[in-house]
C-alpha cells in the first residue's frame, strides 16, 4: 500500500482530534501539524509555521511531498490557504475564500438562505448604532445580535433585556471589539440546539454524526459565551427523521446554492441548527470542523478518515461507518476565561488519565506541560450511555492537577436526566 503524508493546519483540540483520527489510518505514514501543540507533538511532527502563512505552508507541502492537507481554523481559510494550495495543484480539504463567506459574513449567509428558501430566523443588517438600537427596541425580546464577521465563536449575544442589547451593539459597532463591521439582528428561535457537521464536495454532502456544544462558561448554562466548554455525541433527543429533514432541507440545498453562486464548497460545512416547533432551522454556518464538537465526533468514526478525506477531494462516493458508543467531552479552561487569564501554569497527572485527552492550549518547556491558552485541555469520556461517558470524564478530570483550571460538571445536561 502506498503510504501517505498529511499536513494538518492548526494548533487546538480540533486539530488534535483530526491528527488522532489520521494516526489510526493504515494509509497514513507521516503526519505534520502547523503549528501544533504539546499533545499533537506525540502523534505528528509540529512545524513552526503560523496558520496565516499560506505561502510557507504551500511551500512546505510541495517540497515535502505532502499528499493531502486538512485545514482546521477559520483564520487559515480567511487568509486564502485553500486558494493558494489549489493554484499550485496541492490537494487540500477546505473551502475557498469565496465559499468561506458562509461563515465569515453572516449577511452573505442570511441572503443565501433567503434566496434559496433555507429555514432560518428573520433578520435585518445594520451599520449604524442608533438605527440598530431603535430596531431592537421595537421588537420583542430576547434579541439575537451577531457581529457580521469572524469573532472566534464569540460574536453572538442573546440579549434578554434592552440594556444587554444596547451593550452588545455598543461593543460591536461603536467600540469595534471585533474590528470595524456591521451587525445582523435576528428574531430569537426557541428549541434545543444541535451541531450538524457534513463533509461537502460541490453538491455532494456526506453527513457526520450529530453533536451538541455548550457555549456558556458555567454550570446551568450561566456566564459569558465561550468558544465551547464541552460537547457530546450522539444527541438522543434529535430523532433520525429530524436529522434527515435537516440534511434534505438545509445542508444539501446550501451546498447546491453555493455551487449556483459560483462558490462551490469543499470541506466541512458546519450547521449550527435548532429544532423549533416548525422543524429544524439554521442559527449559523461555519466553514470548518467545530471545536469542541470534532473532539467527540471523530473518535466515533470507525471508517478510515484518510479515505474519507480523499473521497471528498475527488467527489467520490463514501459512506462512513460509526462507533455506536457515546462520547462526552469536558473542556478544562484557564480561570478567567473567556476574559483575561494566566499562562504558563504547570499541568500534572495526565499520565493517570485513561480517557482521551485532546490538547487545546498547551506548550512544553523543559519537560513540563504548561497552560498556553484560554481553553487548555478536553477530556473525552466514553461509555455505554452518555451518563457513563460523563462519569468517566469527570473521574479522569479529578486526577489532573492544575490549580488554574476550571470546568463544567453538567455537560450533556439536556440529554442526561438528573
Amino acid at each position: 500500500m502506498d503510504k501517505k503524508k498529511v499536513l494538518v493546519i492548526g494548533s487546538g483540540g480540533r486539530e488534535h482530534a483530526i491528527v488522532e483520527a489520521l494516526s489510526r489510518s493504515p494509509r497514513v505514514e507521516k503526519i505534520y501539524c502547523a503549528p501544533g501543540n504539546a499533545g499533537i507533538a506525540a502523534l505528528a511532527e509540529c512545524l513552526p509555521i503560523g496558520v496565516g502563512e499560506v505561502d510557507r505552508l504551500a511551500d512546505f507541502a510541495a517540497e515535502n511531498g505532502v499528499d493531502l492537507t486538512v485545514v482546521g481554523p477559520e483564520a487559515a481559510l480567511a487568509a486564502g490557504v485553500v486558494d493558494t494550495f489549489m493554484s499550485r495543484g496541492l490537494k487540500i480539504v477546505g473551502p475557498t475564500k469565496s465559499a468561506t463567506r458562509i461563515e465569515s459574513s453572516k449577511e452573505f449567509a442570511k441572503e443565501l438562505m433567503a434566496k434559496y428558501n433555507v429555514p432560518t430566523a428573520a433578520y435585518r443588517v445594520f451599520e449604524d448604532f442608533n438605527e440598530a438600537l431603535a430596531y431592537v427596541k421595537s421588537r420583542p425580546l430576547p434579541a439575537v445580535i451577531k457581529y457580521d464577521g469572524l469573532a472566534a465563536g464569540k460574536g453572538v449575544v442573546v440579549a434578554e433585556n434592552y440594556d444587554e442589547a444596547e451593550a452588545a451593539l455598543r461593543d460591536m459597532l461603536l467600540d469595534e471589539s471585533f474590528g470595524k463591521g456591521r451587525v445582523v439582528v435576528e428574531d430569537f428561535l426557541a428549541g434545543p440546539e444541535f451541531s450538524f457537521l457534513c463533509l461537502v464536495s460541490g453538491e455532494k454532502v456526506y453527513p457526520l454524526e450529530l453533536s451538541q456544544d455548550h457555549k456558556r462558561a458555567f454550570d446551568g448554562d450561566k456566564g459569558p459565551n465561550t468558544g465551547g466548554m464541552g460537547a457530546y455525541s450522539p444527541v438522543p433527543f434529535i430523532p433520525e427523521v429530524v436529522r434527515e429533514e435537516a440534511l434534505e432541507k438545509i445542508m444539501k440545498p446550501v451546498a447546491k446554492a453555493l455551487v449556483k453562486e459560483g462558490a462551490p464548497f469543499c470541506g466541512v460545512l458546519y450547521g449550527g441548527l435548532i429544532l423549533t416547533a416548525d422543524g429544524p432551522k439554521v442559527i449559523e454556518f461555519n466553514a470548518r470542523f467545530g471545536d469542541p464538537e470534532t473532539e467527540v465526533v471523530l473518535p466515533r468514526l470507525a471508517s478510515d478518515i484518510y479515505s474519507f478525506f480523499e473521497a471528498v477531494t475527488e467527489g467520490a462516493d463514501f459512506t462512513p461507518e460509526w462507533n455506536e458508543r457515546p462520547m462526552l467531552g469536558i473542556v478544562l479552561a484557564s480561570k478567567g476565561y473567556p476574559g483575561s487569564y494566566r499562562k504558563g501554569v504547570e499541568i500534572k497527572g495526565l499520565d493517570k488519565v485513561k480517557s482521551r485527552v485532546f490538547h487545546m492550549g498547551t506548550t512544553e518547556k523543559e519537560g513540563k506541560l504548561l497552560t498556553a491558552g484560554g481553553r487548555v485541555l478536553m477530556v473525552v469520556g466514553e461509555g455505554d450511555t452518555l451518563a457513563e461517558a460523563r462519569e468517566n470524564a469527570l473521574k479522569d478530570i479529578a486526577l489532573i492537577d492544575c490549580p488554574e483550571l476550571f470546568h463544567r460538571s453538567d455537560i450533556g445536561r439536556q440529554a442526561i436526566l438528573p
